[in-house]
């Protein structure tokens, strides 16, 4: 990985720095990799929509096939997705996958120009509906629905940076309390400013290879991809979704079993053959305080409304029954959008190799992990040793 901040360089050499630090990581000669999948970003008006040849062309040309995906915040699992899938099909042994970004001062915002078309234009001209206002909409759901506090969200923001003090790549290090979330802005009511993640420049990169590679090199400390699901919504979505205005009606077609972040991680669940009770840590997209609290039980990590019981219990911290984030998660690390998804993956791979010093989860053997785009996109990512 490359640490996030704000260091104003472009984003290829961020990736740049990422893809040696896998490369040295797996010990895997640059010669080697037959397949670069570049994660894609079309915000800010740069390039990155060459994404993948960019970085091949960055750390100098090889011969290798290239790919370039895009899913919004699901970006870098997308492209892990792609990489994996050549890999068992034969069309590949040894891929780099890579995530990159820089990112403005301040909210996240489209394009500049009229397109009456987009829903992500449309939400901030018609109604100035930045990222954070769709959070707080989060957030009062759940206080409305299972009684959450803007107290039980500060602990999340706690929690998260407790957990981030030891993670050299964590742009926010800084231990805070309950208080400090309460009396911080009100950006997005309920949501205060140290409830919501910050924009940030960062990196990240995964080596992938065959399992056949893998044992003639004696490579990859034993980390297995379980599976990876990118599956869209069902119709009719009855929880509102950026940067859409509205749910879909019901009247004609029934509410389908499971939401759309519920369908994330049953999917990866049912691939893997693994079941959430398996589990030994998650590393979720805490876009807002609140949201972290979503994903734990979308994840089924517990049942509907009690994941207020979990954090206050401690069970979602270090050494809890179900840690969460113990990254830091974007409360630590702020959010580069094509590398965040590849950054848990990164998390989740030292945790299981038991590399994640002064964040380590003891014993872990099965790490999930989960993220959503717009537009429709998502992903989670079960991975074990």
């Amino acid at each position: 990985m490359h640490p996030w901040g704000k260091w104003g360089k472009h984003f290829v050499e961020y990736g740049v720095h990422a893809s040696r630090a896998a490369l040295a990581d797996a010990g895997v000669a640059w010669q080697d990799v037959d397949l670069i999948v570049g994660g894609e970003t079309v915000r800010n008006g740069y390039g990155g929509y060459v994404a993948g040849a960019t970085f091949a062309q960055a750390l100098g040309w090889n011969g290798a096939k290239v790919a370039t995906s895009y899913a919004a915040c699901a970006t870098g699992a997308q492209a892990l997705d792609t990489a994996r899938a050549r890999i068992l099909a034969g069309l590949s042994e040894v891929a780099l996958v890579v995530g990159a970004d820089t990112t403005p001062k301040g909210f996240l915002a489209p394009n500049a120009g009229e397109r009456w078309d987009d829903p992500d234009w449309l939400r901030f001209r018609l109604l100035g509906m930045t990222n954070p206002a769709y959070f707080a909409l989060y957030a009062r759901r759940r206080m409305d629905l299972y009684g959450a506090t803007q107290e039980d969200f500060a602990r999340v923001k706690v929690k998260n940076a407790k957990h981030g003090l030891a993670n050299p790549n964590a742009r926010y290090r800084k231990e805070v309390g309950v208080e400090d979330v309460l009396t911080s802005a009100i950006v997005s009511d309920p949501l205060h400013l140290l409830d919501i993640c910050a924009t940030s420049d960062g990196a990240a990169a995964v080596l992938l290879t065959s399992v056949e590679y893998a044992e003639k090199h004696g490579l990859g400390g034993g980390v297995r991809i379980n599976a990876i699901s990118t599956v869209t919504p069902t119709f009719p979505q009855t929880v509102i979704d950026m940067p859409l205005l509205s749910t879909d009606a019901t009247n004609a077609v029934g509410v389908p079993e499971r939401t759309f972040k519920e369908s994330i991680g049953a999917a990866a669940y049912e691939e893997a053959g693994i079941d959430p009770a398996d589990v030994s840590l998650a590393e979720v997209y805490d876009l807002s305080t609140a949201l972290e609290l979503d994903w734990i039980e979308d994840l089924q990590l517990c049942k509907r409304g009690e994941a207020e019981a979990l954090l206050r219990a401690g069970d979602t911290t270090i050494g809890g029954r179900i840690p969460v984030n113990p990254s830091g998660g974007l409360a630590c690390f702020g959010e580069a959008v094509p590398a965040q998804a590849l950054a848990q993956v990164c998390e989740v791979t030292w945790q299981l190799r038991g590399q994640a010093t002064g964040r380590q989860v003891e014993g872990a053997r099965v790490g999930i992990t989960a993220n959503q785009g717009l537009f429709g996109h998502g992903s989670s990512v079960i991975l074990s040793r």
